[in-house]
């Protein structure tokens, strides 16, 4: 039995027909449709968009009903939009060149492994999801590095992901596997007409025999909803 995330295909399709659209346009932003690039869009919008597995043979139906999903077609372009100008803006050193000499090559060496960090910035007086937040997680008073360019630190909150976040941070190297260490972050939340906010979490683990670069939709830490609140509310948490 295979199993498939039927999102990855749509997800292709809508970022190769933008491309061309936007190529067709001759858009001074776009410096970029090499095959790379084309893949780090499709890699930032799925990491922003719930998968839908199905089981071999019965992917038709599930498509169907996807692109039947006007709000999430709308989101995945919107998303795709996004990632096509951070892409652009941020290409990899020798982006040009075939794919697997611009990959990140495996790392077999102790390392302290993240798992992603998701969330949601909330208004505190209506609880609905606040765009255009800007946040910034950072350790040790620095921005986290993040595991490669299509996880942005500082990430801006906006209306295709409904006000969620979401961090992947780079792995950390370790003197060997199966030390425990814990870390602290800060993330920074700052918003237009918003009272600055500062929420503060640590992360205990334990060093890993190698560096991680694969996903697993299993392994992730959701930080409770924030609310922040604007400049002429009292927070009743403080």
């Amino acid at each position: 039995m295979n199993v498939h995330n039927i999102m990855e295909d749509i997800v292709s399709k809508h970022v190769n027909e933008l491309y061309e659209q936007v190529k067709a346009e001759k858009s001074n932003w776009l410096t970029c449709d090499c095959q790379n690039c084309r893949l780090d869009t499709v890699s930032y919008v799925l990491n922003r968009i719930p998968p839908k597995y199905v089981v071999s043979g019965r992917g038709v139906t599930h498509s169907s009903e996807v692109f039947s999903d006007h709000q999430l077609i709308a989101d995945i372009n919107e998303l795709t939009l996004e990632g096509m100008r951070i892409v652009s803006t941020t290409k990899r050193p020798f982006h040009s060149q075939d794919r697997s000499d611009c990959m990140m090559k495996p790392i077999m060496e102790p390392a302290f492994n993240f798992s992603t960090f998701s969330g949601k910035i909330l208004d505190g007086s209506n609880f609905e999801p606040v765009f255009g937040a800007k946040l910034t997680l950072k350790i040790n008073g620095q921005p986290a590095e993040m595991v490669d360019k299509t996880w942005i630190n500082p990430y801006v909150t906006c209306k295709s992901t409904k006000g969620a976040y979401t961090f992947w941070v780079k792995s950390i190297p370790a003197e060997k596997a199966g030390i425990q260490k814990t870390f602290t972050f800060n993330l920074e939340i700052s918003a237009e007409g918003y009272e600055d906010f500062t929420y503060t979490f640590a992360v205990p683990l334990v060093s890993e025999d190698s560096f991680r670069y694969e996903l697993d939709s299993t392994y992730s830490l959701k930080i409770k909803d924030i609310m922040i609140f604007k400049n002429f509310i009292e927070n009743p948490m403080e």
